[in-house]
């Protein structure tokens, strides 16, 4: 395995006696999508500031490509692209003035600059409104040309902190599928997301992050299959009926029983069995569900099973 980014026991501790990092280790291979997951606070942000040379840790090791990223910031900045939660682009500028100037920043040639910056306008699907002002982009256009900004120097890593938050289902598909592509090439991308299906999607390894801790790595099927437990389904008619058929089945199942609306999501630690059990003990109290589902766990289950918040939604 060649390692690309290789952090080991990284602490950071901030004004107040906030400890943001304790001890966090993890490598990322060349080539593949890392993803860090983790609730509000947990340290996913101050992990990827340190490894693009914005803060530095307290103690502990980071590598870029095998470069130090306290001894040599600038060495590291040249392998490295970010894509921050804040757009990095201009919008008084058009999306080509942006390209360019980002490449001549980055002391590309001017003609090298004008050729990239036509190059991702036409992969990123926005040579139409390449001459348009960025006041006049909708946010997944802008998070698109966010995205071709950070990739103008063809870093072969890449830092995407949490890129689709606030997009519409079509644009975080669109840029999902953008990313993938990003592999072919060979890129290296470190993902801090809030959004399950998107780790489950891209990510090749999963690290979860709280309160500065590492407390599960592993790829998603191994997460699920090691914390995550079958889940049933059931809907009712109403949310009071529900609320009373939660009271009847908690003790039945195997964590913390969800109530969203109508619908119970219940964690059962052996499939069929406990699900007979549960609609037995609803037959007692005379509760009767509108649908029966049984599926396998999901990485909103990993989640919720290791951190106690459920991960974020849609909207």
């Amino acid at each position: 395995m060649t390692v690309a980014i290789e952090v080991r026991n990284l602490r950071k501790t901030f004004k107040g006696g906030v400890t943001a990092l304790d001890d966090v280790s993890f490598q990322v291979e060349t080539g593949t999508v890392f993803g860090l997951l983790g609730p509000n606070g947990a340290g996913k942000t101050t992990i990827v500031r340190i490894l693009t040379t914005i803060i530095a840790p307290d103690t502990g090791v980071a590598t870029i490509m095998g470069v130090d990223v306290t001894k040599s910031p600038q060495q590291v900045r040249e392998h490295l692209g970010l894509a921050g939660q804040a757009a990095a682009v201009d919008e008084r500028l058009t999306g080509e003035e942006n390209l360019f100037m980002i490449g001549r920043l980055n002391h590309l040639p001017k003609q090298v600059s004008r050729d990239r910056t036509a190059e991702l306008l036409h992969d990123f699907g926005l040579d139409y409104a390449s001459k348009r002002v960025l006041s006049t982009y909708s946010g997944g256009m802008r998070r698109r040309l966010d995205l071709a900004a950070a990739l103008v120097a063809r870093p072969p890593v890449l830092f995407l902190d949490e890129p689709t938050t606030g997009l519409d289902p079509k644009s975080r598909n669109d840029l999902w599928e953008i990313i993938e592509k990003l592999l072919i090439d060979g890129t290296t991308v470190l993902l801090t997301t809030q959004y399950l299906e998107e780790a489950d999607r891209l990510a090749s390894r999963i690290a979860v992050v709280d309160h500065g801790l590492v407390i599960a790595e592993g790829t998603p099927d191994e997460l699920k299959a090691n914390f995550g437990a079958t889940v049933l389904e059931l809907s009712f008619k109403d949310e009071q009926v529900a609320s009373k058929a939660k009271t009847a089945v908690v003790a039945l199942a195997a964590a913390a029983v969800q109530q969203i609306e109508d619908r119970l999501e219940i964690p059962v630690a052996d499939g069929a069995a406990t699900t007979a059990l549960v609609l037995e003990r609803l037959l007692d109290e005379k509760i009767n569900p509108t649908r029966i589902n049984l599926r396998e766990p999901s990485l909103d289950d990993v989640f919720l099973a290791l951190t106690d918040q459920p991960a974020a939604t849609e909207g």
